[in-house]
């Protein structure tokens, strides 16, 4: 309508629970400082599976952060999601929101498969012991809206909920999908995606992806952009943002980190890297067109790096296609190579690694990374110092979805 003013979306808190972090201030030390924590699966029951190096979220303990009566009906990663959520909400200093607006509040993630250990659990029961052992959680827990759902529940929140399926890169439309619910009008979203994929169950179906590294050396298991690229490893984990009006969180004096100001997806089909390119380039120019962004401002790119030569030759091309000359020049970085790719959570951690780079003029290295065989300027080594004002953050999923988001630096939150 004609007189209204246009809201902004801000990133105002952010929370994170990382196979190199259980807090923001512990992953974003270990991303700028580029090591790599991926190793050998440890959890029950896996042992025979040929995928051996995965990235393991280890010393998380749920019950000392979440309540019992959300624990037994919750699978680890709604654990994650809980957690992530809190921890977001305490930075963006809004822990007590639902006691005096809770309309105003919306929740939003994204999940690629949901509960797979509460789901083997109760199945096990079912055909080792009979129907009637099977727990009345079955029937929520293994969903893969459980993470909104307990959120918005726990937390009191009653505004606008939804839940995005649209492959890895639906961590990227969930934030998208948030901006727009502030953008109508809702005052604060919840959004954020985190995974646990390292059940045997979850972890069998994992097996049919190409992509899949079942290389046993954790050093060498995750190398994109190199000529021994042989796939991407798996991980636990992911994040969760809390985003508003931006003139909101300037009145009550919060602090505004990033504001989100461009996205698009597109989809090219499955495992269809050749495509992919065409597919992410048009998603990279249809996010800068609503940024209102020149090629030429991008500051950072936080790549996909899927780690199989096709699909990273097809985004190294897609850059290109994309920014023109910026594309080979412009730094980019993929700190994922030393966590694993956390499904929907990897593009939620690439967005928090970029909100924290840009805070702190430090782009963060590409772990394990040192042969870079694709024409783009590869952080690689060691943090790079930078001016960064506008990051390109991407995300492309097995099954075929494409997706690029802007983010602009807050105002005054620069190192």
């Amino acid at each position: 309508m004609s007189g209204q003013r246009t809201r902004h979306t801000a990133i105002t808190g952010i929370g994170v629970v990382a196979p190199n972090g259980l807090r923001t201030d512990t992953y974003w030390k270990s991303v700028k400082e580029g090591l790599n924590v991926l190793d050998r699966i440890t959890r029950e029951g896996c042992g025979h599976l040929p995928l051996r190096v995965a990235g393991e979220v280890r010393g998380f303990d749920p019950s000392a952060l979440i309540e019992d009566t959300f624990l037994v009906q919750t699978d680890r990663f709604t654990h994650f999601a809980l957690a992530a959520a809190d921890a977001a909400l305490e930075d963006a200093g809004l822990s007590g929101i639902a006691a005096d607006a809770p309309y105003s509040v919306g929740v939003v993630t994204a999940a690629g498969s949901g509960g797979g250990e509460f789901g083997q659990r109760e199945l096990q029961k079912l055909w080792g012991q009979g129907a009637r052992f099977v727990g009345p959680y079955q029937s929520i827990a293994w969903f893969y809206a459980a993470s909104t759902g307990q959120i918005s529940i726990r937390r009191g929140f009653k505004g606008p909920c939804g839940v995005v399926a649209s492959d890895e890169a639906g961590g990227l439309d969930a934030v998208a999908h948030a901006a727009r619910a502030v953008r109508r009008g809702t005052d604060v979203v919840v959004v954020g995606a985190a995974e646990a994929p390292l059940a045997p169950y979850s972890m069998v179906c994992q097996l049919g992806y190409p992509e899949l590294s079942t290389v046993e050396d954790p050093s060498c298991a995750y190398r994109p952009f190199t000529s021994a690229a042989c796939g991407f490893v798996p991980a636990e984990g992911g994040a969760v943002l809390v985003v508003e009006d931006a003139d909101r969180a300037h009145r009550r004096g919060g602090v505004v980190r990033a504001t989100v100001a461009g996205h698009a997806a597109t989809f090219t089909g499955a495992s269809r890297w050749d495509r992919s390119r065409e597919g992410l380039a048009h998603a990279i120019r249809a996010a800068l067109d609503e940024a209102g962004c020149a090629p030429e401002e991008i500051d950072v790119v936080f790549a996909d790096a899927l780690g199989s030569p096709e699909a990273d030759r097809a985004e190294a091309l897609a850059l290109a296609d994309a920014l023109g000359p910026h594309g080979t020049r412009v730094p980019v970085t993929a700190p994922k190579a030393g966590i694993g790719r956390s499904y929907c959570g990897a593009p939620l951690l690439d967005i928090a690694a970029a909100v924290l780079a840009m805070e702190h003029g430090q782009i963060p290295p590409t772990p394990g990374v040192f042969d870079v065989c694709h024409e783009i300027d590869l952080v690689t080594s060691t943090a790079r110092p930078a001016e960064l004002r506008t990051a390109l953050v991407l995300s492309r999923g097995l099954m075929g979805s494409n997706a690029a988001l802007v983010l602009r630096r807050g105002p005054g939150t620069a190192a």
